[in-house]
């Protein structure tokens, strides 16, 4: 790792700028990589920002620093450039052998250390989860794994909308349209697969309402079953909403996506949440009871920036541009209200707590849930973060807004400034993909002449997120028997999952959040350009290099390890006449300050592009020479050794880059 290193220069750059010149305060200065190699790995520009004050040349500056910088740690020479730069050589073997042994770990300084939530998922439990519920599991996930790879302590939350709208049509359905009891849909339960079952009646619903205002009405009774809990209504929607869940669950886990904690929207207003949080908002003048207008009875927020979107408060007679309804006249709570209650909670402002019960015992650990019955007295301690990520997509941006201005208004700033909206577009799907998975539209409709085909869960159009899996490992399993042969039904199923796993999650990764992405099979599936298996494949090339090694020499990675401090490292230095191993080395080591920079800005295509171009580097190094022969054909034993070594950090470093974006590695492919 890389991270380490650069805040040590700074450090002591900075402390030779302090006492050479008595400055207090050093200018911001760069660490750079120089273009050519020779003249050094690491470049210094504080000269550049210091020559003015100074009324000196930066090439003088840079001399007087490099005389009172002295050694540093892990730096093997020091030169001051003709043109200013600080050029720093690191001491290349040490740098190696300490990273090979395990005596550096990652660092991210930059990234939360206190306790940090992460929600994300959140797909309503009224049907099968669909391709657009993976990109946001997809991104949370990697931001989890992203926070813990610097060590910040998460808790994962995934949010269950168990009173939602969604829930009471699928209620609808069961009860309007099939005319079944509890028990009867217990049995379609035990006997279906149940979030395909309710993802056709969630469109059957759709249809039958019609417009017709008197069967909207069933909705709203629902609704307010629901939230009055005690009934048949309710008991139906607690078993759909409990059953769908367990369904999303083993689909993310598929992903190998995995939660701590399942926050149910009931809990938050059996428990009083919203009542309590009602009366903060209150007390603090941020809600105030609208008397005139429109909006007349409603409990209302000024917006303070942006505009309303549009919501589920069209019963008001719609919101003026510079109110939100947070209560309605009838007194039914909104959206709005519920989350801010939740990232109250959150942040550990509300004064109270959920009960918790454990929903499944996983090999792993027990999955927490929360309850507002007598729960379980053992549970971890969840909630009161400094830090909240919500994954949600960028259509919630106005709300996610709100909460912030609501912490604010209640004299909480900080915990608006700690709240974070890590937004993404939708996915759509190709038109290739459409056509292969059986949902292409009408070759004369409008849908067709778009770029991309989207995706409707309401109106049952889309790809359900398990079928998609199974195509993608489907065409993977192809491809790897084709491959190989020899391997048996079971191996060949094993290897293509994790194949398949790395195409989706690779895909989903590496476009820039903010647009919108079209899935496309063959592109996601292919083992040569931008993607998951191509990474995979680079690892198991430096895997195969490793095995013959074993075979012919009888050298395993520890003894290659072992035997690095007896041998000459003229090929890690470029004594040779190159620095080619040198150069995949040392972008290899720049894996922790890839995921700080990703982790902080919430672009995970970085993360994505710099696994692709370290396995493309890592494939031009195993091409150099023709068979192979850059390591398992070269005669001199102390470079066949070195490039053994370089090879097997950066096999490591990828491994550990693909880990973060959730994917494994099979032993062959």
């Amino acid at each position: 790792m890389i991270l380490n290193v650069l805040r040590q220069v700074h450090d002591q750059v900075a402390a030779a700028v302090r006492t050479e010149y008595g400055i207090a305060e050093v200018p911001t200065f760069a660490i750079e990589v120089p273009p050519d190699r020779a003249m050094g790995d690491l470049a210094v520009t504080v000269a550049f920002q210091l020559a003015r004050s100074l009324r000196k040349a930066p090439r003088a500056i840079a001399q007087e620093l490099k005389t009172a910088l002295g050694s540093v740690p892990g730096i093997a020479r020091v030169d001051a450039a003709p043109n200013g730069y600080l050029n720093l050589s690191l001491d290349r073997r040490a740098f190696l052998l300490a990273r090979l042994r395990g005596e550096t770990s990652a660092a991210t300084g930059g990234l939360p250390v206190e306790k940090t939530i992460v929600e994300h998922t959140a797909i309503n439990p009224n049907k099968a989860a669909h391709i657009g519920h993976l990109r946001n599991a997809t991104l949370g996930d990697t931001l989890v794994r992203a926070l813990r790879f610097g060590a910040t302590p998460v808790e994962v939350q995934n949010y269950i909308d168990d009173l939602g709208v969604q829930v009471a049509d699928i209620i609808v359905g069961f009860a309007e349209i099939e005319r079944k009891t509890l028990p009867e849909i217990r049995a379609i339960a035990d006997s279906t697969r149940f979030d395909y079952y309710c993802w056709d009646l969630y469109s059957r619903v759709t249809e039958w309402y019609g417009g017709q205002p008197d069967r909207l009405a069933v909705r709203a009774r629902a609704l307010h079953d629901l939230e009055v809990g005690a009934s048949e209504t309710a008991a139906i929607g607690a078993f759909v909403a409990d059953r769908i869940v367990r369904c999303h669950l083993k689909t993310m886990a598929r992903l190998n996506i995995g939660y701590d904690l399942l926050t149910h929207e009931g809990d938050i207003l059996r428990l009083q949440f919203w009542a309590h949080a009602f009366e903060i908002l209150k007390a603090q003048g941020a809600v105030f009871l609208q008397t005139e207008g429109k909006l007349a009875g409603c409990w209302v927020m000024r917006i303070d920036e942006g505009e309303p979107d549009a919501d589920d408060n069209a019963g008001e007679g719609g919101e003026s541009a510079r109110e939100k309804v947070i209560v309605r006249s009838n007194g039914v709570v909104t959206y709005v209200g519920k989350d801010i209650a939740y990232q109250f909670w959150k942040l550990g402002l509300l004064g109270r707590d959920f009960r918790y019960r454990v929903f499944a015992n996983r090999p792993h650990g027990v999955l927490w849930a929360t309850s507002s019955q007598n729960g379980s007295a053992d549970h971890p301690a969840y909630g009161g973060a400094s830090y909240v990520y919500n994954v949600i997509d960028v259509r919630q941006s106005y709300l996610q807004k709100l909460l912030k201005q609501a912490l604010i208004a209640v004299g909480h700033p900080e915990g608006a400034e700690r709240s974070h909206h890590f937004s993404y577009e939708m996915v759509a799907l190709s038109h290739a993909t459409a056509r292969e998975l059986g949902f292409a539209p009408p070759p004369d409709s409008e849908e067709a002449k778009r770029p991309f085909v989207e995706v409707s869960g309401r109106k049952g159009l889309g790809v359900k997120a398990d079928d998609l899996l199974d195509a993608v490992i489907h065409k993977a399993g192809e491809e790897v028997g084709k491959r190989n042969p020899e391997l048996s039904a079971d191996e060949v199923k094993r290897t293509a999952q994790m194949i398949g796993i790395a195409a989706v999650r690779y895909f989903l990764i590496k476009f820039s959040r903010g647009k919108v992405i079209a899935f496309d099979l063959e592109e996601a599936l292919s083992f040569e350009g931008e993607t998951g298996p191509y990474i995979q494949y680079a690892i198991v090339r430096a895997n195969k290099i490793f095995q013959k090694l074993q075979e012919r020499d009888g050298l395993d990675e520890a003894a290659i390890v072992g035997s690095l401090p007896q041998v000459g490292s003229g090929e890690l230095t470029g004594e040779h006449g190159g620095h080619e191993l040198w150069d995949l080395v040392l972008a290899a080591a720049r894996l922790d300050e890839v995921v700080e920079q990703v982790a902080r800005t919430l672009e995970f295509s970085v993360l994505a592009k710099y696994a692709f171009s370290l396995a493309q580097s890592f494939n031009a190094f195993y091409n150099l020479h023709p068979s192979r022969s850059s390591i398992l054909n070269e005669e001199r034993d102390a470079v066949r050794r070195w490039r053994a070594a370089g090879v097997i950090y950066v096999r490591n470093q990828l491994t550990r880059a693909l880990d973060l974006m959730g994917v494994a590695v099979p032993l062959r492919m």
